[in-house]
């Protein structure tokens, strides 16, 4: 507990003035469910970006030299981030989820894939809202296995997870001559 308590500290220290230039509007301290939430805001925008960026014909391009066998698609890339949005939501709200971590199975199209995720960081951004310092080091079960898991902890995994599947979109779109939207900038 001591580590996610520590963890907890730094993430609201280290999104502390993100946030604060954010509420400063109306004088409130950062919170849980404040730093969180504007962790995937931007989590959000960079991910639906690039989903959007890579053409519906691509979709299903995975690379294939060198030792790349068995990795997901591009597609089944942004359908596994929108899995484990659901999961990590569910999660935290003490639910079961709707959708397994990878995303339904049949789901092939990219309008279908992309509107699935945004729908996953609607369900994700509910969820990280309902965190605050009465419930955040409150255990639910884990929708990784048997375990319990504090929500603290699935919110972390929930806002740092999905990075590691965008750095495979991103060589995906530039594999693919895309420059990804957030190096346009």
């Amino acid at each position: 507990m001591k580590k996610e308590v520590v963890t907890a500290i730094l993430l609201l220290a280290l999104g502390a003035p993100a946030v604060a230039n954010a509420q400063a509007k109306s004088d409130q301290k950062p919170t849980f469910a404040s730093v969180f939430e504007r962790s995937a805001k931007g989590m959000e925008e960079e991910i639906v970006s690039a989903a959007e960026a890579m053409p519906d014909d691509k979709y299903n391009f995975a690379p294939t030299q060198g030792e790349f066998k068995g990795v997901r698609t591009f597609g089944q890339q942004v359908k596994h981030i929108a899995g484990t949005n659901y999961l990590f939501a569910a999660g935290i709200l003490g639910e079961k989820a709707a959708y397994p971590e990878d995303g339904p199975e049949g789901m092939t199209s990219k309008a279908d894939i992309v509107k699935f995720l945004k729908d996953s960081f609607a369900d994700l951004h509910k969820a990280l809202n309902t965190i605050d310092e009465s419930n955040a080091l409150g255990e639910v079960q884990s929708p990784f296995g048997s375990n319990k898991i504090t929500r603290l902890r699935l919110a972390v995994f929930a806002v740092s997870h999905p990075w590691d599947h965008y750095g495979q979109m991103v060589v995906y779109l530039r594999m693919n001559g895309i420059v990804p939207p957030a190096s346009r900038k």
